[in-house]
């Protein structure tokens, strides 16, 4: 199967950009397109000062145009996005397919004091559930960058017998190499394949956020296999479910749990 990744930064009004990469999407073939974070909205820190009725428009003209643009070009495409109800702000992962669109809280969010969206949004605390869908044989997951960290996550792959994980991030300033090896070291002991679709372009405050790119897609032995530069871009990638298994009777992971848990 053939997907994508395409980093970005906030994108326009305009369709005309999503409508270009999704046309080369169609023509190599290919059925997954994964989104960078805060591509179809502003950047966190510009939402903090944005009333909630312009981040609504916002979404819901993003919204309208996937859907269009997914029924024409037959793609399903996973992307972060902001949904506003009432007063409130809750940050979510999309999947639009050609007919429908889910979507899903994101279930773990930063707290840090110069970047709190878990202050900002309104999501529900509750037990983490992994978002996941089928499509031609593989069980794609669905994980937002800042969840790769948590433990829990990794469980409900390895439950869901999950194959391939898709994760939007924003990652910025100087944390290419601790991505690089964070995302390594997931794939490796999951035996999955990680996507990555990484945000580009800058936000300027007193400090200039750099967003870097270099989207990537990481194999099931944790190898990096194709990883794009620091500019907007597009990443295209065949999975295979040959390596999957290679890598699951290699190392047993599954196996090793699996014996603990019918105890």
């Amino acid at each position: 199967m053939k997907i994508a990744a395409l980093q970005l930064s906030t994108l326009p009004m305009s369709e005309a950009k999503l409508d270009y990469y999704f046309r080369i999407c169609k023509q190599n073939e290919v059925e997954v397109v994964l989104l960078s974070e805060y591509a179809l909205n502003s950047f966190f820190k510009e939402l903090e000062t944005m009333p909630p009725s312009m981040i609504k428009e916002q979404s819901n003209h993003k919204i309208e145009a996937l859907k269009k643009l997914c029924a024409t070009y037959n793609l399903h495409v996973i992307a972060p996005i902001v949904t506003v109800k009432g007063e409130f702000c809750y940050k979510c992962n999309a999947h639009f397919s050609p007919k429908s669109v889910h979507f899903f809280e994101q279930q773990f969010l930063i707290n840090y004091k110069h970047w709190h969206e878990e202050k900002f949004f309104a999501n529900a605390i509750a037990k983490y559930t992994l978002p996941t869908f089928m499509l031609g044989g593989f069980r794609f997951g669905i994980v937002s960058g800042y969840e790769l960290h948590f433990d829990a996550v990794w469980t409900e792959v390895m439950k869901k017998n999950v194959d391939v994980v898709l994760t939007a991030t924003s990652s910025a300033f100087d944390s290419t190499k601790r991505w690089e090896e964070l995302l390594k070291m997931r794939a490796m002991l999951n035996n999955v394949y990680i996507l990555r679709a990484n945000r580009v372009g800058s936000f300027k405050e007193e400090q200039t956020w750099q967003f870097y790119g270099q989207s990537l897609l990481v194999s099931p032995f944790g190898d990096i296999e194709l990883s794009l530069g620091d500019k907007e871009e597009i990443l295209i990638a065949t999975i295979d479910k040959e390596p999957l298994a290679e890598a699951r009777k290699l190392w047993g992971w599954k196996k090793q749990i699996s014996k603990r848990e019918s105890l």
